[in-house]
């Protein structure tokens, strides 16, 4: 199993990085990752609406795909406007555009509940099933989406691959530690497989991916960033570490409340998009404050 998942990871995260380089050339609109965020939030909301039909909750996948494209479009609109400044400033006004698509959302999910209310006991949970695929899957992957743009287009794609690689990273060293040496549980009731010593291998695993790719992967691109300070370095993988632990529990929460192994059988030993998109996409929102505040590469 674990080669499987290292022979995946080594196929999956290299294609990405080769997409990444191809929307690159085509300008600030960035069509090709556009596309790929669209398919990425439509199949997201199918996964989530298999997740969470249980119980009394009715998520509908027509409507939350609906509004999870209009919060992905709503992330590209900044490129639509005059003279939108890059850097924290163009930043700021893209995620009020994605948040304004997030507020929408939520009151088109609300008047659909509203319009099939029949009796007490269902409404409430058909709307937080919808509300969780909409922040889900279109939410976080548009905030994720801004580094396309920030800190700066020369080098959004090297930030973005900073956080891929350091949160991938840590899963997998994670996983590695835990089936190697891992022994007490973390939270075994949510998760049983989740081991303090794997929680330690998602640490040490994003720092050396975040390390290895901070301060070797600008030589890829044309901008040459160089990575900042160690301490700044080290700091930064941690927390996507973390958060990509975080992220995946998350994810188990999700799962486990639901009574479902996966999110959906998309391949053997990763279960469904959602569960390899766990940890980035949690990652992204505190990789954007931190780069923001403290930048790990220059």
């Amino acid at each position: 199993m674990l080669g499987w998942r290292l022979t995946i990871s080594a196929i999956l995260v290299p294609s990405l990085l080769a997409l990444f380089w191809w929307d690159s050339g085509l300008g600030s609109g960035a069509p090709v990752l556009l596309l790929f965020c669209l398919f990425l939030t439509i199949r997201g909301s199918l996964e989530m609406a298999h997740l969470l039909r249980t119980r009394h909750m009715k998520p509908s996948f027509e409507l939350t795909a609906a509004c999870n494209v209009l919060v992905v479009l709503a992330a590209w609109m900044h490129t639509r406007l005059p003279a939108v400044p890059a850097g924290l400033y163009g930043l700021l006004v893209s995620l009020g555009l994605v948040a304004a698509a997030l507020a929408a959302s939520f009151t088109v999910l609300m008047m659909y509940e509203a319009a099939r209310y029949r009796k007490p006991g269902q409404s409430m949970e058909s709307l937080g099933a919808n509300l969780i695929s909409v922040m889900y899957a279109g939410g976080l992957l548009a905030v994720i989406a801004q580094f396309r743009w920030f800190p700066k287009a020369s080098i959004g794609y090297f930030a973005i691959g900073s956080v891929i690689i350091a949160a991938k990273s840590g899963d997998i060293v994670a996983y590695t530690f835990g089936r190697l040496w891992g022994k007490r549980k973390m939270v075994p009731r949510l998760s049983p497989g989740k081991t303090w010593m794997g929680g330690l291998g998602a640490i040490v695993g994003s720092c050396l991916g975040g390390w290895l790719w901070l301060t070797f992967g600008g030589q890829l691109f044309d901008a040459s960033p160089k990575a900042s300070t160690l301490a700044c370095v080290l700091g930064y993988s941690a927390t996507m570490g973390v958060v990509g632990l975080i992220g995946d529990l998350c994810e188990s929460l999700i799962k486990r409340d639901a009574e479902k192994k996966d999110s959906a059988i998309l391949m053997p030993g990763f279960g469904g998009l959602l569960d390899l998109l766990d940890s980035p996409l949690f990652a992204g929102p505190f990789a954007l404050a931190w780069w923001a505040l403290w930048p790990p590469a220059v």
